[in-house]
């Protein structure tokens, strides 16, 4: 198993759209937009903004995978070693992952994004 890099982090905000304008101001580029979720880049980094009704994770970082079966097999080794995990979740934007939590309660999440995310 072996990640890609820091993809992205995750964010609570009282209002997507007031916060996806912010950081649109700051140069960031919206990617997707949702009523309750929003992502932007900068550059290869991204930073999602959840809003007050998602209920998918808290704030967190996520961690690329290149490939799909990589999440899966990253997923049951992680189970294996006794990390708990949520099930893996196929996204609105075409993308899957699972969230766990490490030994300090912070969420973190392994991801694939398929090349049409990744270059949208």
């Amino acid at each position: 198993m072996k990640l890609k890099r820091l993809g992205h982090v995750a964010i609570c905000v009282a209002d997507i759209d007031r916060s996806a304008k912010f950081y649109q101001s700051l140069g960031m580029e919206l990617v997707r937009k949702d009523p309750d979720w929003a992502y932007l880049k900068a550059g290869e980094d991204g930073l999602a903004l959840l809003g007050q009704s998602y209920t998918q994770a808290g704030p967190h970082f996520g961690f690329l995978f290149d490939d799909r079966a990589e999440v899966e097999e990253a997923f049951e080794r992680l189970k294996a070693d006794g990390i708990s995990v949520t099930d893996i979740h196929e996204h609105r934007d075409g993308t899957a992952s699972f969230y766990g939590r490490d030994p300090d309660g912070n969420w973190f999440e392994y991801l694939y994004e398929p090349v049409a995310v990744l270059n949208p």
